[in-house]
Formats: structure tokens, C-alpha cells, sequence
């Protein structure tokens, strides 16, 4: 643990498998453990969009639920849920299901502007400690079918692990030709503002 930093006696609890997000929390001297959420995401977003819910308010229930399952098995501990939702020209896009929808998405954001909600939320044994959300706006850049055919090609199968299709920090740049919001919004996690409800909640320093 990064002493002096975190001041809580056992590491936030990430419930998420995310690599990303535990390398954003590790980097900024938070310990974390990972304990990935075991809900049926599609449920609780298909439930949240058939009541009109917005793009931003599918990520907050999700990271809700997320923390939420999650603290159930970790009494006494500080979990973190957390997600990301994309939205374009008023559609709600999930991660592609396999590399032809892929293809299909970054099709539909060529030219474009969309999107990306990142939610968190803090619980500790079942309560609602604090959370927070914020959105990035980002255009892509208009893309020929051959250059998708050509990125598609270079990521693989990471085409589908990300909403959206592409990760920023990697060949992602490629797409784009402005990006208006906080980098780490955009990797799928509000650090910033997360940070401030920890700090309020006396687990990090001032």
C-alpha cells in the first residue's frame, strides 16, 4: 500500500476484472483488490433503457449494482463498481458481440460524435457511500472501409472488449479527430471526482 496516501487498513475492493481501471487506481497510489460483480449486466440495462433512461443514467445503475453485489460478500469493506456506456446521435450502443459488429459500429461513428459515460459508485456493506459521473464527447475521424478492414485486422478480438470498439491509449488514437473531455473518463472510470469522495470519506489523505 502506498502509506501515507491511502489511509484505510485493507485495499478498495474493484468489482470489475477490469486491467484498465485497477492500473488507473494503482497508478494514483489506491490499493486495490478485484472481486468481479456477478449480475446479469444485460438485465439491468435492457430493464433501465425499456424505462427511457439516458445513456449516462444506464452506467450509474450499473455501477450501482455492480458495488452492490459485490459489498453483499465483502462486509466491512469499501467497494468500488464502476462503468461506461457510449451513446450516438441518440442510440445506445453495448460492446460489439463479435469483430463484424465491430465493423459495423465504428461504421456508424465515422464522421460523427458520441458519447462515453463513465459511472462509479462507493459502497461499504450495503450503503451507498458516494458516486459520481461524467461524459466525454469525442468525434471520429470519416473512416473508408478500408482503413476499418485494416484496423479491425490489427486489434482482433479487442474490438470487442471495449464500448465503442477501440481503446484510446492504443491504436484507438487512429480514429479520431477531436476529443473534448477527461483522458480518464474516456478509459472508463471518473478518477478525478472518484477521488474527492474518497478523500471526503477520510480514506485518502488531503
Amino acid at each position: 500500500m502506498t502509506r501515507g496516501l491511502w489511509l484505510a487498513d485493507m485495499p478498495l475492493v474493484l468489482a470489475s476484472g477490469s486491467a484498465t481501471r485497477r492500473g488507473m487506481l494503482e497508478a494514483a497510489g489506491i490499493p486495490v483488490e478485484t472481486s468481479p460483480a456477478m449480475i446479469d449486466e444485460r438485465n439491468v440495462d435492457d430493464a433501465a433503457r425499456r424505462a427511457g433512461a439516458a445513456a449516462a443514467t444506464v452506467a450509474a445503475l450499473l455501477a450501482r449494482a455492480k458495488a452492490m453485489e459485490v459489498s453483499a460478500r465483502y462486509p466491512g469493506r469499501l467497494v468500488l463498481g464502476a462503468d461506461q456506456t457510449l451513446a450516438c446521435e441518440g442510440r445506445q450502443y453495448d460492446k460489439p458481440a463479435n469483430v463484424a459488429e465491430g465493423r459495423e459500429h465504428l461504421a456508424a461513428f465515422s464522421g460523427r460524435a458520441h458519447h462515453l459515460h463513465s459511472a462509479a459508485a462507493l459502497v461499504k456493506d450495503g450503503g451507498l457511500v458516494a458516486e459520481t459521473q461524467s461524459s466525454a464527447e469525442l468525434t471520429m475521424r470519416r473512416l473508408g472501409p478500408e482503413f476499418i478492414d485494416a484496423y479491425v485486422t490489427a486489434v482482433g478480438r479487442k474490438v470487442m472488449t471495449s464500448v465503442g470498439g477501440y481503446q484510446l491509449e492504443g491504436l484507438g488514437s487512429q480514429l479520431f479527430d477531436r476529443i473534448d473531455g477527461d483522458h480518464f473518463t474516456i478509459l472508463g472510470l471518473p478518477l478525478l471526482p472518484l477521488m474527492g469522495h474518497l478523500r471526503a470519506a477520510g480514506y485518502l489523505a488531503e
